[in-house]
């Protein structure tokens, strides 16, 4: 259709609606007037107001169970985490008294003082990005960032 084929037409719109007009053309990378014309025929578009849900009572009931129990096993490996990393910690007390039998409370002591730092870094670097980050001033809840 060559440009002399086309027909003008008129509006007359709030100064109010024309800006949201304007701001909603220019996010669509329109002129008001393309915006305007594309507007019309997806009004003139025939469809049916009806509006039938996606998916069953049914349907959302089996997916929320579905996601109960999810959840739940997702509780249960969380539990076993941190129960083995627990024992991980007492592992490292156990694994000192099998090499050095006989160790007394201060020797144990001073064993684990001494391997703290190493522990630590191990701890940190699992749960960084997970459920902590860190930046210059230090280590957040992951939450807060």
């Amino acid at each position: 259709m060559a440009d002399t084929d086309k027909k003008s037409a008129m509006t007359y719109p709030t100064p109010e609606q024309y800006q949201g007009w304007k701001g909603d053309a220019k996010e669509m990378d329109m002129s008001v007037s393309e915006w305007m014309q594309a507007m019309i025929e997806a009004g003139r578009k025939k469809f049916d107001a009806q509006v039938e849900p996606d998916e069953s009572a049914e349907q959302l009931r089996r997916q929320r169970n579905d996601l109960k129990t999810e959840l739940e096993r997702a509780r249960e490996r969380i539990q076993e985490l941190e129960t083995q990393l627990h024992h991980g910690e007492q592992a490292v007390i156990r694994e000192f008294v099998e090499e050095n039998p006989g160790a007394t409370f201060e020797d144990i002591t001073r064993h684990v003082i001494d391997t703290v730092p190493e522990r630590v870094n191990r701890h940190l670097d699992e749960l960084e990005g997970d459920a902590l980050y860190v930046d210059d001033d230090g280590y957040y809840p992951e939450s807060d960032g």
